[in-house]
């Protein structure tokens, strides 16, 4: 399933106005973490998988990355990139990420942001992103972790004032489809289990470099203090791998 929720313009209003939407990716509570993941970005040919507004894009080509394509479904997502990063010729190509079909060798870097448990065939995305990575190339990624995905619901255990008690794990062998509340609609993830996450790197012949459940740093909760739970369990899965020669 291709779902484009971004495209609705009640969907898109509402995430336009979240914190990482306006402010980039210092407003992003995973990013101190994320960047400390990425390889060098001088002179390397870089694809960015559901690249969003273009945050990691803009980013990519102001650490001197030669070519930079950002890829994604939403025709909104990908306006509002273009204007974020005008004059500094990034690439911008509407598509799904399952339908990419690169060169092989392409790309020195594959990068991803909170994409994949959007995607249903992990294990085919795999495949495709070492075909179009240059051997010893890096992808790195994050992904709604699969404590946060397993149950539809994503919301705590609460008592009757309102007050988290705690965060609930259920159904986590059973993978597939969750339909899930957020921004006010319906949206459509896919739960995986970590086992079928790095086995589908492994099937794809990427060795593990960094693996990371981060959680937001003092200066983030500082910043942003309704973020103080995000401690009490993990919402995001970020790994970096490398293409085997």
């Amino acid at each position: 399933m291709k779902e484009n929720k971004y495209d609705d313009p009640d969907f898109f209003a509402n995430y336009g106005n979240m914190p990482r939407s306006v402010e980039g990716l210092n407003a992003a509570g995973e990013w101190q973490v994320l960047q400390q993941m990425l390889p060098d970005f001088e002179g390397k040919s870089v694809l960015d998988l559901g690249c969003g507004f273009g945050w990691h894009c803009i980013y990519a080509k102001q650490q001197g990355a030669k070519r930079v394509v950002g890829i994604d479904l939403s025709a909104k997502m990908l306006e509002r990139a273009k204007m974020k990063s005008a004059g500094l010729g990034i690439e911008y190509l509407q598509m799904a990420i399952e339908d990419i079909d690169f060169s092989k060798g392409e790309f020195d870097v594959v990068i991803s942001s909170l994409a994949f448990h959007y995607v249903k065939d992990f294990d085919l995305i795999c495949r495709k992103i070492n075909h179009c990575l240059k051997p010893g190339g890096h992808f790195i990624f994050s992904q709604e972790h699969p404590v946060f995905t397993c149950r539809p619901e994503q919301d705590w255990y609460v008592d009757e004032a309102g007050n988290r008690l705690h965060w609930p794990l259920d159904h986590y062998q059973e993978e597939g489809i969750r339909h899930t509340s957020f921004l006010g609609h319906t949206v459509t993830k896919y739960h995986r289990t970590l086992e079928t996450v790095f086995n589908a790197l492994i099937d794809a012949h990427f060795s593990l470099r960094r693996l990371s459940e981060p959680k937001p740093s003092e200066e983030t909760l500082a910043a942003y203090p309704e973020m103080k739970d995000e401690k009490r369990r993990p919402i995001f899965l970020m790994a970096a791998v490398i293409k085997e020669n």
